[in-house]
C-alpha cells in the first residue's frame, strides 16, 4: 500500500489497532499475574504506544508532502502564466546597459 494516499478508513484502522494493543496490555496487567503477565503487558503496551507514535510521525510527514506538492503546483501555475503570451504579441526582454569596465 502506498502510504501517501492513506484513506480515512486506513487511518482509523491503524490508530484503532494501536489503541487495541494498549488496552490489551492493560487488561493483561490486571488479569494475568507473574512474569507472563508482565512480559505480555510490556510487549503489548510497547507495540501499541510505539505504533501510535510512528503513526503520528507518518501523519506529520504526509501533511508536509501534501504542502510541498501544493506549493509546487502553485509555482508551476505561476510559471505557466508568465510564459504564456497572447497570440500576435511577442515577449520583450528588457536588458539593462552594461557598465563600462
Amino acid at each position: 500500500m502506498y502510504l501517501g494516499s492513506m484513506s480515512a478508513r486506513a487511518r482509523i484502522l491503524a490508530f484503532g489497532s494501536a489503541g487495541v494493543l494498549v488496552v490489551a496490555g492493560c487488561v493483561c496487567a490486571l488479569v494475568i499475574s507473574g512474569l507472563t503477565g508482565q512480559l505480555l503487558t510490556i510487549v503489548l503496551l510497547s507495540l501499541g504506544l510505539g505504533g501510535a507514535v510512528l503513526l503520528v510521525f507518518l501523519e506529520i510527514g504526509l501533511s508536509e508532502d501534501r504542502d510541498r506538492a501544493r506549493e509546487e503546483d502553485r509555482r508551476r501555475r505561476r510559471s505557466n502564466q508568465r510564459t504564456h503570451t497572447p497570440p500576435g504579441t511577442r515577449s520583450v526582454q528588457v536588458r539593462w546597459p552594461r557598465r563600462p569596465s
